[in-house]
């Protein structure tokens, strides 16, 4: 999306790529082995060069979700169409669903605005534009909250965020899905 806006700042780092080495973080991937929980690099987007930076980087953070949900939306309407027929063997409509969940519960999750999250792209500019003084409160110390959660939810097992997401992800599944 970036690259349609005018920035090729990712095309030129060779991050346009559907190669997932050019797109794992060192520490991000440990961290997925050992503690369950990581990232990928962030995809580098230069704002100066995109034709109109607010709305740009709106389509431009939008698009991770979006792609998401496309993404679950196909592998959904497969297990709509091919679960019940008995087509599939068992371990690929597993696989299927739960490639149809982790891409509902990544939209879901990058959709929330705190800072590094897209959802905070998203929704910045409504929110310096109607209430600043929150949006600066967001941007300053989302990022230590937001980590916090997660670290509760690790330690503990009780997801607070889990809690604020999961009837979003279910009815997103139920929708694509049926289930």
């Amino acid at each position: 999306m970036a690259y349609k806006c005018g920035d090729n700042t990712a095309a030129r780092m060779g991050r346009l790529s559907m190669n997932p080495l050019a797109h794992l973080d060192p520490m991000g991937s440990l961290m997925i082995l050992f503690v369950g929980f990581g990232w990928a690099k962030p995809v580098p987007v230069d704002s100066r060069l995109l034709g109109n930076p607010r709305t740009d980087m709106m389509k431009v953070a939008a698009a991770g979700p979006f792609a998401n949900l496309i993404l679950a939306f196909a592998s959904g309407l497969l297990l709509r169409i091919f679960s019940p027929s008995g087509l599939l063997p068992e371990s690929i409509v597993v696989l299927m669903y739960y490639f149809t969940r982790i891409n509902i519960t990544l939209a879901v999750f990058n959709m929330i605005p705190v800072a590094p999250l897209d959802g905070s792209q998203i929704f910045s500019g409504y929110l310096m534009k109607h209430n600043p003084q929150l949006a600066w409160k967001i941007q300053s110390f989302g990022p230590q909250v937001l980590f916090g959660l997660i670290l509760f939810g690790y330690i503990t097992g009780f997801s607070i965020l889990w809690l604020i997401m999961s009837p979003f992800v279910n009815f997103l599944m139920f929708v694509f899905a049926g289930l």
